[in-house]
């Protein structure tokens, strides 16, 4: 990559910590690493420089990049193919998922209509072409202008970046901007300031060769804060009088301004020719040097016009166009006039074939286009379908959009309209979704695209706030449909269901039960019902007919999705499959008490969202997975799923799942950053009129005290966890509840949660809700119906996978012997409940269980493994899946990490637990519990 300064080198005196951040980066890589630096600044400060000079020093390297180009932003991939295009070579040498959807990706094969690229897949296949190329010697990639790459390149960029662990490669990126927001937040970063004032007079002086008065001086300086390229630029963009005597100073124009100024004055000194040929060069980012000189044949521009211009010292034309800085490229486009940038755009429309390169060349006859056409508006709308058939929904909606704009017809400009506003909900564009909706509204809807439009918007508002007037909003979307298009009625519906769950207390309109009635009020399913009916109806049964005549209904759902699961759901039904964990917060399972269930369908969606790349649900799943691993208290694998599914969010800029990780942070009991991370939600959903999480909340808080054994404070959180009935959780805050009321003297309090314990329980009928049922009545029971009770409790328990609360049942029964003087019981029952919530990590429980023993006279040794032998949550996952006997490649494709970087885990995770191989991995520990060194 080389990117000549504009004028004279810049230079790279004062970089002294920017110097020493680049050679880090190489010396890591050197030893066998990987590095990853963003180096972040105004434009001219310096950074392109920093990277010319990290390709300089990378002796015995190779090196890649890439530059964005900000009019190339809404072509999916197109950054990320130039980054890899010198690297496909070794293509066929990935595994074919990762091969296909690359190639998908870059428009080197078809993909299945209407499929996108698994992205996931995308990214690993990038991680493993920058990992086999650094198997011959290290690699240095680095990217220019990182602002202005596209949405799916920096997407897939991130992803590769917070996953290089031991790769000998180095990412180093480049940019202007970098809000919270945006896709590189978080990664190792480095601002790169203005020159320090010695260092900055001294690049002055280098660039002026004539007197210079000292006040011109020390105002040149100031104004240019620092800046290299803006001091360079002071010879052409002050006059001689100016910089020798300050005469036009007064009234003068800022340095930034002549900065920009400059630039323009020596594209505007230049002869018409070399103009019009610059022009076509800002217009068309590829580089291309033949389609540049076809596009200038058309226009009639003679290769002699080359000449002036890179004499200017603004662009070099070699064996790809090559403009001297970013500033130049912008400054050319920006100030030339609209008709000469719409012949450009479409000469080089012309000069594009329209088989090889279809899309690029609608682009350019789109920004060709004075007034609406139909021909350009048709051709946007199949580069979209293509667009988004290689994964980038993004670019998808930037076509819609201008097609929209482009369509002559009124009718059809709606419908097109509607499209983009989907697409952009889709790609995250709330604000470009609400200017299409507003321009769809403008034309001429019929009813049933004013449904649909209404329908969108409603959709919008759930995607930024998951409570507020969102279920309002969602079923007048649907009541308006219902005469019109019943299918997608029902489906609106559904969301709903979900919308007004998800509000809760906090919904701004109808409630939960009020929604659910206009559901059964709505349209019939048909026959056969589809998944999104059936889901439906038994989530209306839940509500309306209670949870005992609404079970029938919920194990039939539960029946139909554990189906398709296993079946393997075709497209339209997988998508429903989605919804069904995206708008029923907690599934089906948790609300019938049905462990088996849970497992099969966690570890079934998980495994079945990793195959097909669903984006937005992965993170999801897995924390729903997590959640299941609480509660058989496989603490270190929920906390692995929970690090995978916010290292996913994070890369894909979505938020993270946090609703698992209050229900962890209670069990282990770590009270400052558990109530740290409650407070903080709820902040959060206050905010978003959230009401279901502030129960979840709740939960939590109840959960954390009662294991320290603050049972007044745990009755408070519990009493309002349980005022909403929200569902999923709802009777394992009443067990809370009950807990909390005995242990604090509130015995009808905890009389009357039983009851209503009871009725959902006894509708379950499974082991784990009879054995829930037991261990809570047995605290209000007297001697003799206790005794029997906990003993079922423990029973029932010890037959499903609920671990967590056949601890609590063996530690609530061993402190009732206890107080019994039953001593020698009470000590069997508290050493395995305190055995247990040691290996799980619940110190609470564990501590209380403590506590209880000692009162027995029984000595209690503590759990002493060192620190340095405590394994990280992602080496807790990689060595459950080493002993279960996936190689390093099965493993790093479930993980989205290079196997180079499984197996420098495993090195790790050898050295922790001293052992020396895989096989020894399966005398650790069993597959149920967390691993910990032998010895």
């Amino acid at each position: 990559m080389s990117v000549p300064a504009i004028e004279n080198p810049i230079g790279l005196r004062g970089r002294s910590q920017e110097l020493a951040a680049l050679e880090r980066v190489l010396a890591t890589v050197r030893e066998g690493g990987s590095a990853v630096l963003v180096l972040r600044g105004e434009a001219g400060i310096g950074k392109t420089a920093l990277l010319e000079y990290a390709a300089g020093r990378a002796a015995g390297f190779r090196t890649v990049g890439v530059a964005g180009v900000e009019s190339e932003m809404e072509l999916p991939y197109a950054g990320l193919q130039q980054l890899c295009a010198p690297l496909l070579g070794r293509l066929d040498a990935l595994p074919v998922p990762q091969r296909d959807a690359l190639s998908v990706a870059f428009g080197l094969r078809e993909g299945r209509e209407g499929e996108a690229p698994n992205r996931f897949l995308v990214g690993l296949a990038v991680i493993g072409l920058l990992a086999g190329a650094a198997e011959d010697r290290p690699l240095v990639c680095l990217v220019d202008d990182a602002q202005w790459l596209d949405d799916g390149s920096v997407q897939v960029l991130a992803f590769v970046a917070r996953r290089l662990v031991a790769e000998s490669v180095a990412l180093v990126f480049a940019l202007r901007d970098l809000d919270d927001g945006h896709e590189l937040a978080g990664l190792p970063e480095l601002v790169v300031g203005g020159l320090g004032e010695p260092d900055a007079r001294a690049l002055l002086a280098s660039a002026v060769r004539g007197p210079l008065d000292p006040l011109v001086r020390d105002r040149i300086v100031a104004e240019a804060h620092g800046n290299p390229l803006a001091l360079l630029q002071v010879r052409r963009a002050l006059a001689p009088a100016e910089l020798a005597g300050g005469f036009g100073l007064p009234g003068g124009r800022s340095l930034a301004s002549c900065l920009e100024n400059a630039l323009h004055q020596r594209f505007r000194s230049l002869p018409q020719d070399s103009r019009r040929l610059l022009l076509i060069a800002a217009a068309e980012p590829t580089g291309d040097v033949c389609l540049l000189w076809r596009a200038a044949a058309l226009l009639g521009i003679p290769a002699g016009a080359a000449a002036p211009a890179e004499a200017a010292g603004l662009v070099e034309f070699g064996g790809a166009v090559r403009f001297h800085h970013s500033l130049v490229r912008s400054s050319v486009y920006a100030t030339a006039a609209a008709p000469d940038r719409r012949a450009a755009h479409r000469a080089l429309a012309e000069a594009t074939d329209p088989h090889l390169d279809p899309d690029r060349r609608a682009w350019h006859r789109a920004h060709a286009a004075a007034t609406p056409d139909e021909s350009v508006a048709a051709d946007l709308e199949r580069s979209a379908g293509r667009a988004h058939g290689r994964g980038g929904a993004a670019a998808a909606a930037a076509f819609l959009r201008r097609a929209a704009e482009l369509t002559p017809d009124p009718a059809r400009r709606v419908t097109r309209a509607l499209a983009a506003a989907q697409a952009e909900i889709d790609a995250g564009g709330a604000d470009q979704a609400h200017n299409m909706l507003a321009a769809a509204e403008t034309g001429p809807l019929d009813d049933l695209q004013r449904a649909r439009l209404e329908r969108l918007r409603a959709r919008l508002v759930f995607s930024r706030l998951r409570g507020g007037d969102a279920p309002r909003l969602l079923l007048d979307a649907a009541q308006r449909l219902a005469p019109l298009d019943a299918s997608l009625a029902r489906d609106t519906l559904l969301e709903a269901v979900g919308a007004a769950m998800f509000a809760g207390r906090l919904s701004a309109g109808p409630g939960l039960r009020e929604v659910a009635e206009a559901a059964r009020a709505g349209p019939p399913p048909p026959d056969p019902p589809r998944m999104v009916d059936v889901l439906l109806d038994s989530m209306v049964a839940l509500i309306i007919d209670g949870h005992s005549a609404g079970v029938a209904a919920l194990g039939h759902a539960l029946d139909v999705v554990r189906q398709a699961q296993e079946s393997g759901a075709g497209d339209a039904d997988r998508r429903w499959l989605w919804l069904a964990f995206r708008v029923t917060p907690e599934p089906l399972a948790p609300e019938l008490w049905d462990d088996d269930a849970w497992y099969e369908l966690a570890a079934g969606a998980v495994g079945t969202a990793r195959e097909a790349g669903a984006l937005a649900v992965l993170p999801m799943v897995l924390t729903y997975q997590a959640c299941f691993h609480v509660h058989t208290g496989e603490f270190d694998t929920a906390a692995a799923l929970i690090d995978e599914a916010t290292a996913i969010s994070e890369a894909t800029g979505g938020a993270p799942m946090m609703y698992t990780s209050l229900v962890l942070g209670a069990w282990r009991a770590e009270e400052s950053e558990a109530l740290a991370l409650i407070g903080s939600t709820v902040e959060e959903v206050l905010a978003r009129g959230e009401g279901r999480s502030l129960s979840l909340a709740e939960y939590a808080t109840a959960v954390l005290y009662n294991g320290l054994g603050r049972y007044d404070d745990a009755l408070t959180a519990a009493t309002r966890a349980c005022r909403y009935e929200d569902p999923g959780f709802h009777g394992w805050a009443l067990a809370e509840l009950i807990e909390a009321a005995v242990r604090s003297g509130r015995r009808e309090a905890a009389a009357t949660a039983l009851e209503e314990l009871t009725e959902r329980t006894g509708a379950g009928g499974t082991d784990w809700a009879r054995g829930t049922e037991a261990c809570s009545r047995a605290l209000l029971s007297d001697d003799d119906a206790a005794d029997a009770l906990y003993r079922e409790a423990i029973e029932r328990l010890g037959r499903c996978r609920i671990a967590v609360h056949l601890a609590r049942a063996r530690l609530l029964y061993g402190e009732w012997l206890r107080r019994r003087n039953r001593r020698q019981e009470s000590r069997t029952q508290l050493r395995s409940a305190y055995e247990a919530f040691s290996r799980f990590g619940a110190g609470g429980f564990a501590e209380r269980a403590r506590r209880e023993l000692a009162a027995t006279g029984e000595a209690v040794r503590s759990r002493t493994a060192g620190a340095d032998a405590e394994l990280t949550g992602q080496e807790a996952q990689i060595a459950r899946l080493a002993r279960d006997g996936l190689t390093n490649s099965e493993i790093a494709a479930q993980l989205f990490i290079s196997p180079r970087t499984v197996e420098w885990h495993l090195g790790n995770v050898f050295s922790k637990l001293g052992v020396s191989s895989r096989r020894h991995l399966r005398s650790v520990r069993s597959p149920s519990g967390p691993v910990t060194p032998m010895g």
